[in-house]
């Protein structure tokens, strides 16, 4: 057995080929670079118009109007002194431009500009530049892509960039009492769930699972679905099974694939046992069935192994501390995590702390961290780990 922090360090610190590819602008959301992004030219490339407006050469009232400029337009206006242009935003402003003065604090009578105010030399003009110079760094390798990383990206003329693949999941789920959603239950069964929640919780998070596969608490069964999901995937996650029951095989099913265990155990709860291994770059997670567990373990160690995987420079959830709104002791004797609610900056444990139980989950919004045989009160500190 291990305890949590020695079973993150034995994940970060596993070799871990990554693997590239150039996709296009259009589909890259949510990818990490895995090269340097620098500006192939300045940004803005020419002084332009903040607004529209009228641009102006020289400080005075009154102006005489010699022309137009609209965004996109290629004239070159030769502006000489006292003379001005009506401009719009974005437009190039002619070379020997002193300020733009928005619409709104002007008049015109026929091809005379009245201003209401004086201007100030440079005013509501974009420089060359302002933004990025040519050849600076814009975005560092790991940088996951967001929406306005797109727009930037497409702002600088490039189609397509370098990012790091993401992992391919596989995810097999066992037990003799499950029973696909929409199909008739018998007694003693239980509708699978954790499949969806799990590859939910991936999908949240920018992966997909290529498959999901329910197998019965049959040996040779699983043996034979973990060898061919082991071929395909990237990372293989079992929900079920990995326990010390009759009929939880997947352990032995996994020695017998070849897979290195790295470790069996976390000194936790819930998710005690939980399963990390591996077969030359193929990474294993067998997490417990119930449902509560299974959930935890993925969000507290397969998300921050599929963020490495995938070039992310992000590690797992986001963790702040907030108050707790009552008095509250954990008494047992392991490091525990929490399905909690965090309302206006301050965090509330649930009811509902089974590990079969998934309901306090799905009503939750975080996992609160507690060391083993700690009390609070009203007003503590609570570090919290948000899952949505």
């Amino acid at each position: 057995m291990v305890t949590i922090e020695e079973a993150h360090k034995i994940i970060k610190d596993q070799p871990k080929e990554l693997k590239t590819e150039n996709r296009n602008l259009s589909d890259c959301l949510g990818f990490s670079l895995s090269e340097n992004i620098t500006a192939p030219f300045a940004m803005p490339s020419f002084d332009n118009s903040a607004m529209d407006g009228y641009a102006l050469f020289g400080i005075f009232q009154e102006y005489k109007i010699v022309g137009e400029v609209a965004a996109g337009d290629m004239n070159e206006i030769d502006l000489k002194e006292g003379e001005a242009v009506r401009i719009f935003t974005g437009a190039k402003v002619p070379e020997n431009t002193t300020a733009v003065m928005m619409q709104e604090k002007t008049s015109v009578e026929g091809k005379t500009l009245h201003l209401e105010q004086m201007p100030k030399e440079g005013q509501n003009i974009r420089r060359k530049g302002g933004e990025l110079e040519e050849g600076e760094l814009v975005f560092e390798k790991g940088y996951t892509i967001t929406p306005a990383g797109i727009g930037l990206i497409g702002a600088l003329g490039i189609e397509k960039v370098q990012v790091y693949k993401k992992p391919a999941i596989h995810l097999i789920t066992t037990g003799n009492e499950l029973v696909a959603p929409g199909k008739p239950k018998g007694e003693g069964q239980i509708y699978e769930s954790n499949s969806y929640a799990l590859a939910a919780a991936a999908e949240n998070f920018g992966f997909v699972c290529q498959e999901k596969k329910q197998i019965a608490d049959d040996f040779e069964k699983i043996k034979s679905g973990i060898k061919d999901s082991l071929e395909v995937s990237d990372v293989l996650i079992l929900s079920g099974g990995i326990s010390v029951g009759d009929y939880d095989f997947v352990k032995q099913a996994l020695e017998e694939n070849g897979v290195e265990e790295l470790f069996y155990k976390v000194f936790q709860k819930p998710g005690k046992p939980l399963y990390f291994g591996r077969k030359g770059n193929k990474f294993v997670f067998a997490l417990p069935g119930n449902p509560a567990s299974s959930l935890s373990c993925f969000y507290l160690y397969v998300l921050p192994l599929l963020q490495q995987l995938s070039g992310s420079k992000k590690n797992g959830l986001q963790r702040y501390f907030f108050p707790i709104i009552h008095d509250f002791e954990n008494s047992g004797d392991r490091p525990s995590f929490l399905k909690a609610k965090i309302v206006e900056g301050k965090v509330e444990i649930l009811d509902g702390q089974g590990s079969s139980m998934i309901i306090s989950m799905a009503l939750g919004n975080a996992l609160a961290f507690l060391d083993a045989e700690t009390s609070l009160k009203q007003g503590d500190l609570v570090e919290c780990l948000l899952i949505s």
